[in-house]
């Protein structure tokens, strides 16, 4: 009998063997970017939550693998060699491809409204443009970029310039970061403390008062790794 646990590790392999995170898995099978999420496989009160058989059919038809191959990797001894091997893969294009060194783009606008991001503050969804990035993305796995809108970010940032962004790297004291708040609101700020419970924020423009914040409050924090000007 298949368990709880091997359907949602054959979901994580699979997303692995296409080097896709869940929630990237989710959006190439069309799906909400949460879908596949640790935090969707309990209920609220410990119930087990198990992947529709019309998921899984989504997400073998993104990535072209049969059910013979998604039950291998429900098998705990399955080597690598018994994975994924009768059949070439099917490519797909990502939900934002990316050609030499572009990256997705959107506006600090958009960003507070929903549907952009997934809930590890990744790119996600539609309405993403795209913009040359001087770096290889592959250094940098994730990156995308948000152009600054009106004159909030005066004088550091102005009207135009182009941050680019980098979700899961680690933030410290006096880094330049984008904090998104549970409630949409995007902001860029200078990190100045972090506690267990809350976050102090600088205001980059003088006349924008600095913020506090309880962590609670936070949907995430990314730090902002270079800026046109």
């Amino acid at each position: 009998m298949l368990s709880h646990n091997q359907i949602w590790e054959a979901l994580d392999r699979l997303a692995e063997r296409h080097e896709l995170t869940p929630s990237g898995l989710a959006r190439r099978a069309g799906l909400d970017p949460t879908s596949f999420n640790k935090s969707k496989r309990l209920s609220a009160d410990g119930r087990l939550r198990w992947p529709s058989t019309e998921s899984i059919a989504k997400v073998l038809d993104a990535t072209g693998a049969s059910m013979e191959q998604f039950m291998a990797f429900m098998r705990a001894d399955a080597g690598p060699s018994e994975q994924l091997v009768e059949q070439p893969v099917k490519q797909q294009e990502s939900a934002f491809p990316q050609r030499g060194g572009s990256i997705p783009l959107l506006g600090f606008a958009q960003a507070g409204a929903g549907g952009f991001f997934d809930d590890g503050g990744f790119p996600a969804g539609q309405g993403w443009d795209v913009v040359e990035f001087p770096a290889a993305p592959s250094q940098k796995a994730g990156v995308y970029a948000l152009e600054v809108q009106g004159e909030s970010m005066m004088p550091l940032y102005r009207d135009g310039d182009v941050l680019i962004v980098e979700p899961g790297a680690q933030v410290r004291r006096n880094d330049r970061v984008v904090v998104r708040t549970n409630e949409g609101e995007v902001m860029a700020k200078v990190l100045l403390r972090q506690s267990p419970r809350s976050i102090e924020l600088l205001s980059l423009n003088p006349e924008h008062p600095n913020r506090t914040l309880e962590l609670s409050d936070v949907d995430w924090i990314a730090r902002i790794i270079w800026a046109s000007q």
